[in-house]
């Protein structure tokens, strides 16, 4: 039963996670078309905050995609979007200085980054193993393997977890350096919010979505243990 009430919140948590992945790309679209008043690029509103916070040498790298923009701690680059890159939009502006935000954190050695840094080797590892073992666990019915499989993927799981305040920090960084250094006025500091909150939503549905599998995957462990 409880087996059943879990398979039914995983599948509504993935719908959620399908909703913000397309609220996520919609919003940066609608705001994607709005010019920011000053006229900054992403890179320019990147290079802007970077230099400000003192980093000088953190380089900014255009890539290819869409919403592929990332901060590359080991070579301590910050890697925008074609989109962010070129554009002087509001997504554009919001979306590098997050990621500026985290070329921040990492300087000041922001602990939620940091621990996340250092559980990255453990969990990218045990993310690779932890599907293989439940896997073979169920099909094989050996709950020694199904209770291996759990300690994996309880590491994958707080990894996620991890990431929320850093993400959300990133964020909250972003938004109040942007109106500080005049990035952006008041008034498309609405928009800026609507853009980083949207993206903010789809790492909380990939979290709870991973939070709930785990827990059902240690109901299934725990009544397979008691009917033995």
């Amino acid at each position: 039963m409880y087996s059943d009430v879990m398979l039914i919140a995983i599948l509504l948590a993935f719908g959620l996670s399908l909703w913000a992945q397309v609220k996520v790309s919609g919003t940066f679209k609608k705001w994607a078309k709005v010019p920011n008043m000053y006229g900054l690029t992403g890179h320019d509103a990147a290079r802007r905050m970077l230099d400000s916070n003192g980093l000088y040498d953190v380089p900014i790298e255009p890539v290819r995609g869409t919403l592929s923009d990332h901060y590359d701690p080991v070579k301590r680059v910050v890697r925008l979007s074609e989109p962010v890159y070129y554009e002087s939009s509001i997504s554009a502006v919001a979306v590098a200085c997050h990621e500026v935000g985290h070329a921040i954190q990492h300087k000041e050695s922001y602990p939620m980054l940091v621990l996340r840094h250092k559980m990255f080797p453990v969990v990218n590892f045990a993310s690779g193993v932890a599907p293989f073992l439940l896997l073979a666990g169920f099909l094989f019915g050996a709950l020694n393997l199904v209770g291996l499989g759990i300690v994996f993927f309880s590491a994958a799981v707080l990894f996620q977890l991890v990431t929320l305040p850093v993400e959300f920090n990133a964020s909250n960084r972003a938004r109040k350096i942007m109106l500080q250094q005049g990035f952006v006025t008041q008034q498309e500091e609405r928009g800026v919010g609507k853009v980083l909150n949207s993206a903010a939503l789809t790492y909380v549905a990939a979290a709870l979505i991973s939070l709930l599998e785990l827990v059902r995957y240690i109901l299934i462990f725990v009544g397979g243990n008691n009917r033995e």
